[in-house]
């Protein structure tokens, strides 16, 4: 009897974006999670691997693209693979590039009836001042980058002072802005998996430790620095809100495989939706393999199943 063929992957990790080390980090644990008797693994950073991907591209049946943000969570990776026939995990340019920039994902939040603070866009020519957006949206309000993760450049203002500061911080990362409504309450973030019909995995709840006003990038990667409960631990009709949430979202951005949704839930029960992300962290302890092993799924299942999803037609 033959031996089985490996699929060949090319795992993607790196790039160009502020996120390059949580993306080289996760990228050990995929490697070393996946089956060496079932996948043959080479791995190509976009910072520098680009050439040798394309000319490679006929010996390769599937990339895992372990990217995030700009140049790897925007649809321009996804754009390169179509290009080269390649299938990979996740969702395609369109969903892509949609779910990265925050302004657009909220608007098709609010046309599918999805409940999301109120929020403003400011560029360097828009000549809003502070005094202006504070008069319109009140106070404390969140400053954030449009399209980057992992909270780089994001701040919470308290004072107009705060929020001018905060402007030209994000500025640093992004030409354009989000100045949106603080909403005080729980971080509760959705996992979803699948395609065509895609289901909700358990909620996390999100709990940023001391010193910490917010689930920043420290919060997120430095171990210890904040609380993960899984499943979160709310009313069972308010998660089942929470879930179908997280797919609704996913629909509205036109999302394959899977996503994970970011929002907060108020003292009176009310959720807002922040943002969904389609490349989530993917060690073993990130937020969306939590959730999918409460589900059932240990990691190397997880990865197997992105990757089985990954190679379905459209």
């Amino acid at each position: 009897m033959s031996e089985k063929k490996r699929l060949r992957i090319a795992l993607l990790a790196g790039g160009k974006s502020g996120e390059r080390e949580v993306s080289l980090n996760g990228a050990k644990g995929v490697e070393k999670a996946l089956d060496p008797e079932k996948f043959e693994i080479k791995k190509y950073d976009p910072a520098t691997d680009l050439t040798a991907l394309v000319a490679e591209a006929g010996g390769i049946d599937f990339a895992f693209i372990l990217l995030h943000g700009r140049f790897g969570e925007d649809g321009t990776v996804q754009g390169l693979l179509d290009l080269l026939e390649i299938p990979y995990q996740g969702s395609g340019v369109l969903g892509s590039a949609l779910a990265m920039d925050k302004h657009l994902a909220k608007e098709l939040y609010r046309l599918r009836g999805l409940p999301v603070a109120a929020w403003e866009m400011v560029n360097d020519k828009s000549g809003a001042s502070a005094s202006e957006i504070v008069g319109r949206l009140g106070l404390p309000l969140v400053v954030k980058p449009v399209c980057q993760g992992s909270s780089l450049g994001m701040t919470i203002a308290h004072t107009e002072t705060d929020l001018a500061v905060g402007i030209q911080k994000a500025f640093a990362h992004d030409a354009k802005v989000m100045v949106e409504q603080f909403i005080a309450g729980r971080e509760i973030t959705a996992g979803v998996l699948g395609n065509a019909d895609p289901v909700a995995l358990p909620l996390i709840e999100i709990i940023p430790g001391d010193g910490y006003s917010f689930f920043d990038y420290n919060a997120k990667y430095k171990p210890g620095a904040s609380k993960e409960i899984c499943p979160a631990p709310i009313d069972s009709d308010l998660a089942a809100k929470a879930q179908q949430y997280g797919v609704e979202a996913h629909k509205a951005l036109q999302l394959r495989g899977y996503s994970r949704t970011d929002m907060i839930m108020t003292d009176d029960g009310k959720f807002y939706l922040l943002e969904t992300n389609t490349i989530p962290g993917m060690t073993a302890t990130s937020l969306f393999p939590q959730a999918a092993a409460v589900h059932g799924l240990d990691f190397p299942s997880l990865l197997e199943k992105l990757i089985e999803l990954g190679m379905q037609k459209e």
